[in-house]
């Protein structure tokens, strides 16, 4: 029997939603024959600081510009595209490359939920329970050398299935992302699959993505199919496009504004309240000592 003990950062959901809505969800996956995910203990030193949000707001309002730049009709568009087969390759500096399909991870890795805030760089932000495993868990199967410094992360890149990359102009498809191997392992940083109990939806990275609530969320690369090892920082697509705009390292900082809008408010998705940013977006006990000159 596998038994994990929950971590301080988790925010559970019967600290983000009404004790009903919490206890109805989980009927309702027991009556599905779903297993149980890993519930969290309360936490009282770090308190939940708004609302879940509401499950047709997270999977109606995305970014994801393989399909369009308004996150209005993103979920109209991905009709076409195809989930399977999948497979996630693992290469570079490690010393067991490996290629894996989607069906492997959930075999070899232990299905949890985690309720995390969500920050957008364009100063929005929702509380979203993703499910999934932790993103070390699947870096270390690979055994990573002592030479890999960085981590890169590859999305698919299908023009035929992801209408936005045939009017996306010059933007270096397919998207890529990467974080220093340490802020990879970190125990926040979080593989997903799924998305309030069920399977990821395709408009949300489906089948697999990233959540690093610690960062902005273009960070967290979706539909990905390739993880390499590297000892160099790679570029990486919004900082290439725009690095006076997009940092490489992207971490939630209120004092470190856009250079068209300030970061120091944010607006709540869909409620639109807002409200003030909160260094890492809330996560700086835990990710704070890996960044020596708050780097952006």
């Amino acid at each position: 029997m596998l038994i994990k003990i929950p971590q301080p950062w988790y925010i559970p959901d019967r600290e983000a939603t009404p004790e009903s809505a919490y206890l109805s969800r989980r009927a309702l996956l027991a009556l599905a024959g779903l297993p149980a995910l890993q519930a969290a203990a309360p936490n009282p030193a770090f308190p939940i600081d708004r609302p879940l949000t509401e499950e047709w707001a997270v999977t109606s309002y995305n970014n994801y510009y393989e399909f369009s730049s308004n996150k209005q009709k993103v979920k109209d568009l991905v009709g076409g595209f195809k989930l399977r087969p999948w497979t996630v390759e693992l290469t570079g500096l490690c010393n067991k490359p490996q290629t894996l399909s989607i069906d492997d991870l959930s075999q070899k890795f232990p299905a949890e939920e985690r309720t995390y805030r969500h920050r957008c760089v364009e100063a929005w932000s929702m509380a979203v329970p993703w499910t999934g495993f932790p993103l070390a868990d699947l870096l270390k199967s690979a055994d990573p050398k002592p030479t890999a410094k960085f981590v890169s992360f590859i999305s698919v890149n299908r023009p035929s299935q992801m209408p936005g990359i045939n009017t996306s102009g010059g933007f270096p498809w397919p998207y890529h992302e990467a974080l220093r191997i340490d802020e990879a392992m970190n125990p926040l940083a979080f593989a997903v699959t799924g998305l309030y109990g069920k399977t990821l939806p395709i408009q949300n990275g489906a089948p697999l993505r990233l959540a690093l609530p610690w960062k902005y969320g273009f960070k967290g690369g979706k539909a990905i199919v390739k993880i390499e090892f590297l000892a160099a920082q790679p570029t990486t697509s919004w900082n290439m496009s725009g690095p006076n705009e997009y940092g490489f390292y992207a971490n939630v900082n209120p004092k470190a504004p856009h250079p068209r809008w300030s970061q120091a408010v944010e607006q709540i998705i869909p409620t639109m309240g807002r409200r003030p940013t909160l260094m890492y977006n809330g996560y700086e006990k835990w990710v704070a000592a890996m960044y020596k000159g708050n780097e952006i």
